[in-house]
């Protein structure tokens, strides 16, 4: 590997942590907001909206408008379809949940995507791989206490669908990014959810004060910025190295919980997310390994 390439992977892994403590900060002020009076629609606009003023910005300082052309308006609206509907389901988790507790849901992402990737795709998973799924759910499990009372089932509920709706996604961009650059799978994304977002929002339009359309604000630059990062993080570095790096939310998730709402993870939580962690980075090293295999047969001479 040469300086240029251990430049981007360096970078790559820069921004992937970039992101993972923008959407730490993001959640976080998804509570504020909610705590001010802010609804889901609101929160939700602003965040849409104000990413996608951030990405023209960006374009059209950077490549420019006609960049942002596409032959795959199709695709993109279903992306934007799956991934409003798995928008909506994050943030409602984020409003139910404590920050560590609702984080902690979202890193099964990787479970659904590897049960997703074996029935629809097809693609080939080992015993080891089914086993590292299994002990993802245990980790659920553990976490969730289903039954207790210890976490509101709806919040459950909703985090676990956010994590499902995320895997289809991200099969989906899988093949978006053969065609499509990260700035502009952003920037569509955005501008149609604007559409239905800005069709109800009237609806539940209120007067704030400076400082919550502040923190509606601060929602859309830190989500934008953040969806930025991580989809040039993807343009820059293997999924193998970059993914893992999202697990570093949980600590700022931590951090932030106990300095603006005196909230730490239960002892559940503390159980419960290693497991979920731990399957999650490796199913995503036993998918490395896949696609190296396949790259190495490929290429050896017949």
């Amino acid at each position: 590997m040469g300086s240029g390439d251990h430049q981007h992977v360096a970078r790559a892994i820069g921004l992937r942590l970039t992101s993972a403590a923008l959407f730490a900060g993001m959640s976080a002020l998804i509570k504020l907001a909610e705590a001010e009076g802010a609804t889901l629609a609101e929160i939700m606009f602003w965040r849409q909206f104000i990413a996608t003023l951030l990405v023209l910005a960006i374009v059209g300082v950077g490549p420019g408008f006609g960049s942002l052309a596409t032959q795959r308006l199709g695709a993109h609206i279903l992306r934007c379809t799956l991934g409003l509907a798995s928008m909506t389901l994050n943030f409602a988790t984020v409003m139910l949940l404590q920050l560590a507790e609702a984080t902690t849901l979202g890193f099964s992402m990787p479970i659904f995507a590897t049960i997703l990737g074996a029935f629809i795709l097809h693609e080939p998973t080992g015993w080891r791989r089914w086993a590292a799924v299994f002990a993802g759910f245990v980790g659920v499990m553990i976490v969730t206490q289903p039954g207790s009372g210890h976490i509101p089932p709806l919040g459950v509920a909703t985090g676990l669908g956010a994590a499902l709706l995320s895997a289809i996604v991200s099969i989906l961009l899988r093949t978006i990014g053969k065609t499509e650059s990260g700035l502009t799978t952003v920037f569509w994304f955005s501008a149609l959810s604007l559409v239905p977002l800005g069709a109800i929002y009237p609806f539940f339009a209120q007067a704030h004060d400076a400082r919550g359309w502040g923190t509606l604000l601060a929602i859309g630059l830190l989500g934008g910025a953040a969806q930025i990062a991580m989809t040039r993080s993807l343009h820059l570095g293997q999924v193998s190295v970059v993914v893992p790096m999202d697990y570093t939310a949980l600590l700022w998730a931590t951090l932030l919980g106990a300095l603006l709402f005196d909230r730490l993870p239960t002892p559940a939580t503390w159980i419960g997310a290693p497991l979920i962690i731990a399957s999650g980075l490796y199913i995503v090293w036993r998918e490395h390994r896949r696609r190296a295999e396949e790259t190495r047969l490929a290429m050896t001479p017949g």
